[in-house]
């Protein structure tokens, strides 16, 4: 089953929303500054385009989270440049080497799992409920169509019959009708 547009749109708006909501979050809750407007802005637009593109039909777990798993990824950098010349405005923790951000990665990874998770459950629940309704509103219009009218099958030419008359066909017959005669 394919998604039509207003589906497809429908589906790449959630899960924008959800994504770029996920990345701000858990930029400024790692203590990072808050990310520009026109990084959100830009973050959301690119996001939108990549959702578009994969709402199409159902995706797996999977799929869901590698896909959400890059984005906020590329969010998160996205997020790092403070201004047009790419240097960040102030001083972000993830700078600070692996052994110091590595709580802040597994912090960043668990959330984009569960919620890749959450997204992947809300995704099955969607397309069982269009399957459901497909079957459901397929059987009705099938009771509604009109039964298709066959054309009647030419009639063989017919003979000529000649019309035989009563009288001359019964004429050796007998015809008594009438109450019975009392005994005597």
């Amino acid at each position: 089953m394919r998604a039509r547009l207003p589906l497809r749109l429908t589906r790449a708006a959630a899960f924008s929303a959800v994504c770029v909501t996920l990345a701000v979050l858990g930029h400024v809750v790692a203590g990072g500054s808050g990310p520009e407007p026109w990084a959100v802005a830009s973050g959301a637009a690119a996001v939108m385009a990549v959702s578009v593109l994969l709402a199409g039909r159902e995706r797996s777990t999977v799929a869901i989270s590698t896909v959400l798993s890059v984005l906020q990824l590329s969010l998160h950098e996205l997020f790092l440049l403070g201004d047009a010349t790419g240097i960040p405005v102030a001083p972000h923790p993830h700078a600070r080497g692996l052994g110091e951000s590595l709580g802040m990665l597994v912090a960043h990874l668990t959330a984009t799992l569960v919620t890749g998770w959450w997204l992947a459950r809300g995704e099955t629940a969607l397309w069982a409920l269009l399957r459901s309704a497909r079957h459901r509103l397929g059987a009705m219009f099938r009771l509604l169509r009109l039964p298709a009218v066959a054309a009647a099958p030419p009639r063989p030419a017919r003979t000529p019959v000649t019309p035989v008359f009563a009288r001359a066909v019964l004429r050796h017959s007998v015809s008594r009708r009438g109450p019975p005669l009392p005994a005597a």
